[in-house]
């Protein structure tokens, strides 16, 4: 039932700048015609309906409900507090088309967002968030995920010295399938069109790990794997590259890349081999991961992104980015 109140506010000229200001009351939202629990209560059912099926089901505006679930996120970040991370992930995500690019930063300790910022992803948009988190703790960071971007490198260095930088398993892994694509492709221009037809549209079947497949996929894969030697050699590669992360010492994880590298002789796959010559340029970054301080959950970065672009996709773009910020930031955040 809609219940309106009548409530008389007291306005008072200043004296000193002349302005006619009326008096504040705790209860109601930033917009005076309805009250914060209200503002509230929208910005609950926000997190799991779309604007306009609130707006339908209230009878408000669409710029209302809006509005009203920005004031109920940002009262989430002020309850959540500033953070002080210890771990950090950090990724880009594009917001529209034409590279354009925001730098997302998580706590993957309490795996939540926690910046969402910068122009581009360049080297300066990082600087900003931590010239945001401040110096002292920026201090406290012991550990930095990231992708083998050469900026977020840079910039990570320059702040925070001390802290170790661990390169994303997830991303690692999509060079590695890349490499195997590459090499699809260049079996289907060099095969004639009798043959091409066991590679042909199974792009999606080689880069989907065997566990994720279906049954059709999986026979599918059989198929092209026998009838193809340079495929099937590639794909057994690309398999057994995953057991890398599986070390506890750096010794045994060197080894088995060696050994991995090693293999790679007289098999023709120069993708491959550029990837192993990646690999042996940022050793550093992968072979932290065998350290027991730093296993951390490498896919929480990913899985933000992919709520990210749910996020966008159920909203049909958003053109304003204080709301997507917003969005963002509470992702993660618990109801108030």
């Amino acid at each position: 039932m809609r219940i309106f109140v009548e409530i008389e506010l007291r306005r008072v000229a200043c004296h000193r700048c002349g302005a006619v200001k009326r008096e504040r009351l705790n209860f109601l939202a930033d917009n005076p015609r309805y009250t914060k629990r209200f503002a509230f209560y929208v910005g609950g059912r926000c997190r799991s309906a779309a604007i306009q099926d609130i707006a339908e089901e209230l009878h408000l505006e669409w710029h209302t409900v809006k509005e009203l679930e920005m004031q109920y996120m940002r009262e989430q970040l002020r309850r959540a507090g500033t953070p002080g991370p210890k771990v950090i992930g950090i990724d880009e995500v594009s917001i529209r088309k034409r590279h354009t690019y925001r730098i997302v930063v998580s706590d993957l300790i309490r795996r939540r967002p926690i910046w969402f910022g910068g122009t581009d992803r360049s080297e300066a948009s990082l600087d900003e968030f931590f010239t945001w988190l401040g110096a002292r703790k920026t201090a406290g960071i012991r550990l930095v995920v990231m992708d083998m971007w050469k900026a977020f490198r840079t910039s990570t260095t320059h702040h925070a010295p001390h802290a170790s930088i661990l390169f994303d398993k997830f991303h690692v892994l999509r060079h590695l399938g890349d490499a195997l694509d590459a090499v699809r492709k260049s079996e289907y221009a060099r095969l004639s069109s009798k043959d091409r037809r066991f590679i042909k549209s199974q792009k999606y079947t080689l880069l989907t790990r065997w566990d994720n497949l279906t049954l059709e996929g999986k026979q599918s894969l059989k198929l092209l794997l026998a009838a193809n030697k340079r495929l099937n050699t590639a794909y057994v590669l690309k398999e057994s590259f995953g057991q890398l992360w599986s070390y506890h010492r750096e010794g045994w994880a060197r080894r088995f890349f060696e050994n991995w590298r090693a293999s790679l002789r007289w098999q023709r796959l120069r993708p491959f081999a550029r990837f192993a010559a990646m690999i042996d340029r940022h050793w550093e970054g992968i072979a932290a991961y065998c350290h027991p301080e730093n296993k951390v959950a490498l896919g929480f970065v990913e899985g933000l992104n992919n709520k990210i672009r749910v996020i966008q996709r159920r909203a049909y773009g958003l053109r304003d980015e204080e709301y997507l910020r917003l969005k963002v930031l509470t992702a993660m955040l618990p109801p108030l």
